[in-house]
């Protein structure tokens, strides 16, 4: 489908959800000229609440792109919802099953058609206290490598006033007054971008390009939500899956860190895991 399809069916949503959204928030977003005017290309972006879905889709639809997401299967299961899910071409993802080459096999076709699909590569809500980017998964790196797309870091700032979830996973809720967010689209990154010199074999990227890949990807996003933050990104961005493993089990979780990235540097470039899975949007998806 192209990037315009189901434009349609996806209004009828819009005009129900939107006003609800502009309720709550009034946004400026600069730069949605960097856009692709044409071609497939993979939106990466920072995610600091349930609202992310919204905020994104609503810069995306305004400049003139059906955006597509990477939702959590269940949600394609739940009579209405599902069928109104597949109308508008959204992407189920299967993570952790044996299926999970099939929403990489989607977003392809959806990048192949011209379409835009939309990616946290974080995977989840940031748990940094400060809420800057976490470390990215390889999913967003895999899909444009692969597909010869680029990557169009976007970064935003102030729905978390609206809807905040700490660290801890507490939630609370401040829905009005409507908050300022503020959202920028920083200039596509191609592969000459993500890789230095290029892919050795295009199309086919390696573990480790994959993995530089992702660090030039979230730097840009978080240097993107350090201009509208007015302060330096941090260098060096928290990452998640250290921290967990080294609050398991000591020794044993780091030797388990240890195993599954020699299994990452090993893994062939077709291969994917958890890991590699293009996230989803905070297991929701919302024009």
């Amino acid at each position: 489908m192209s990037r315009t399809s189901q434009r349609s069916t996806f209004r009828v949503l819009a005009a129900g959800i939107v006003p609800v959204y502009r309720s709550l928030a009034v946004p400026h977003w600069r730069g949605t000229e960097n856009f692709p005017a044409a071609g497939g290309f993979v939106v990466a972006a920072n995610h600091l609440t349930e609202l992310d879905p919204i905020v994104v889709a609503h810069a995306v639809y305004r400049a003139g792109i059906m955006p597509r997401f990477l939702a959590k299967e269940s949600l394609f299961r739940i009579p209405v919802v599902g069928r109104l899910l597949s109308r508008i071409g959204q992407v189920p993802v299967y993570r952790g099953t044996s299926r999970a080459k099939d929403s990489l096999d989607a977003a392809f076709t959806e990048l192949d058609s011209g379409g835009a699909v939309i990616v946290y590569p974080e995977g989840t809500i940031t748990r940094d206290p400060r809420m800057w980017p976490m470390r990215g998964r390889t999913g967003a790196a895999r899909l444009a490598l692969q597909a010869g797309v680029p990557v169009v870091p976007v970064a935003h700032w102030g729905d978390q006033e609206i809807l905040y979830r700490d660290p801890e996973g507490h939630r609370t809720a401040h829905p009005f007054p409507p908050k300022r967010v503020h959202g920028v689209v920083g200039t596509p990154l191609h592969a000459e971008d993500l890789v230095p010199g290029g892919l050795a074999h295009p199309g086919h990227p390696t573990a480790n390009e994959l993995a530089h890949a992702t660090t030039v990807i979230m730097a840009a996003v978080a240097e993107l939500l350090g201009e509208l933050r007015g302060e330096p990104a941090p260098r060096d961005l928290m990452d998640p899956r250290a921290d967990r493993a080294a609050s398991s089990s000591g020794g044993a979780a780091a030797a388990t860190a240890g195993a599954a990235s020699e299994d990452d540097a090993a893994r062939a470039p077709g291969e994917t895991d958890p890991g590699d899975e293009p996230s989803s949007a905070g297991g929701s998806v919302a024009p």
